[in-house]
């Protein structure tokens, strides 16, 4: 059987991992237009001049030590620079993402494009020109636009003006950035989602200011969703949670316990205030644990349950597992989210441990907790590709990628049809090769679409159309009943 009528089907990027063009068109610097590829220091490393002139180098997130700053040295690669070149080669990428079938297409506007030293250094006309000229077009192939405000690349301007997201300051600028998008694009765009993965901060770097960080941010979503419906009342906007599915690794009703509050925690934390509009009861325990101060937040109860989220927009790659217990070294699991590896699933080269009939599971708890409309918006897997020759043509052969893709949409089908999961649309990450985004690597690779560029900055960025481009294809023109 094939998916309901008028499901969405798609790839999504962001504007810092796939642009390029990152100091053309008026567009400021961000943070990660200073990072190079993984350096082995955990994120991302981004580069500076110190205080003292010796060169410095901080994980992405982190602030620029006093005095220090940001600096390009010539012997590191920045990645980000060119990108995927999307930047000048958009009218191709969206013409092949058309040739796939795709009914939607997610991407970032890039906040430095449209107010490149915020609001008091005004609009950047070519930064809003140019999304314009993306989205009509992308409209003109049939696409219907669901666009992300933020991923973590605001003007490093706004370090120098107001230091990072514990300032409150922040939270008008985002307003303003986000209404001027939804003026300027009224009628080309009516699905919006506000601050990508926005729990990522808790997860990346656990610290009592990350969640006042992450307070001031969900209000300016709150007050974004109230801005765009003034705007226009049939705009919606959603949030965007970092997903987990987590198991607990025994049936020790403390392991029961960890696994339930590594997701209130970790996804529900954000999810349950920004679609219901108040922070959840389990927030004081959190609060009490971290250390976090509180204050301000009482403040913005008002606000926070006036511009609760439209629908649920999520990533979801794989799963992990939480335990009590004293482990081997054997039993620890490789990736960020995962602290111990499940025997009943495999794991991807970077550890991510792939588990589709999780993702059935997840979806259904989503739906069962949330009862708002659910879009999955990232879902991919990143892997090593080959790109070979054979009878004087280039191909990737990435069957790898077509039966995690196969897996995961099967089960999605199972959860909407059988399940009953209400969900709208479904978009795989990076559908054209793209900059890896904790990694800042380009053979991290999750395309649909191969880039002929190396993390080292060679290759000419001519694209090749992979095996699995011509099954999404196929799964696309059958509304996901041929999956074969």
């Amino acid at each position: 059987m094939a998916f309901p009528t008028g499901f969405l089907w798609g790839g999504s990027i962001s504007a810092a991992q796939v642009e390029g063009g990152w100091d053309e068109g008026g567009k400021s610097p961000v943070q990660i237009d200073y990072a190079g590829p993984d350096a082995g220091i955990g994120l991302r490393p981004v580069y500076f001049r110190d205080a003292d002139g010796t060169r410095g180098v901080m994980q992405q997130f982190d602030v620029l030590p006093e005095g220090a700053r940001y600096e390009l040295f010539d012997d590191i690669a920045y990645t980000n620079h060119e990108a995927s070149d999307f930047y000048h080669r958009w009218r191709e990428d969206l013409a092949l993402f058309a040739e796939m079938g795709f009914s939607t297409f997610n991407t970032t506007v890039s906040w430095a494009r449209i107010y490149p030293h915020g609001v008091a250094g005004g609009v950047n006309a070519e930064g809003v020109e140019f999304y314009r000229q993306v989205f009509a077009h992308a409209r003109e192939l049939g696409m219907d636009p669901v666009i992300t405000l933020y991923k973590y690349d605001e003007p490093t301007y706004f370090e120098q003006a107001h230091g990072d997201w514990t300032n409150r300051a922040m939270i008008d600028e985002f307003v303003e950035f986000a209404t001027t998008c939804f003026r300027e694009y009224q009628g080309l765009v009516d699905k919006w989602l506000t601050f990508n993965e926005i729990n990522v901060l808790a997860h990346f770097r656990d610290t009592p200011e990350n969640y006042v960080k992450i307070h001031n941010q969900m209000v300016a979503a709150a007050r974004s969703v109230v801005a765009a419906h003034e705007v226009d009342p049939a705009i919606r906007v959603g949030c965007m949670i970092a997903g987990m599915c987590i198991y607990p690794y025994t049936c020790d009703p403390a392991d029961v316990l960890a696994a339930q509050q590594a997701f209130q925690d970790g996804f529900a934390y954000c999810g349950d205030t920004m679609v219901k509009g108040a922070y959840p009861s389990f927030a004081k325990r959190l609060w009490a644990r971290k250390g976090v101060d509180t204050s301000t937040f009482a403040a913005d109860a008002d606000v926070l349950a006036a511009g609760k989220s439209d629908f649920l927009a999520f990533s979801y790659y794989s799963s992990s597992v939480v335990t009590t217990h004293e482990l081997d070294a054997d039993e620890v699991a490789g990736n960020l989210s995962t602290g111990v590896r499940n025997p009943y699933v495999r794991a991807s080269e970077w550890g991510w441990q792939m588990d589709p009939v999780g993702y059935r599971y997840f979806l259904n708890v989503l739906n069962d907790r949330y009862d708002v409309p659910l879009f999955d918006v990232e879902n991919g897997l990143g892997a090593v590709d080959e790109l070979v020759v054979e009878d004087g043509l280039e191909r990737v052969h990435d069957g790898y990628r077509i039966d995690y893709l196969r897996s995961h949409i099967a089960n999605l089908k199972a959860a909407i049809e059988e399940d009953g999961v209400d969900i709208f649309g479904y978009t795989t990450w990076g559908p054209i090769d793209l900059v890896a985004f904790t990694t800042g690597q380009m053979r991290k690779r999750y395309g649909f679409i191969y880039v002929d560029r190396n993390d080292d900055g060679t290759g000419d960025l001519h694209r090749v159309r992979k095996d699995s481009f011509f099954w999404y294809q196929r799964v696309l023109a059958s509304n996901g009943a041929d999956l074969g």
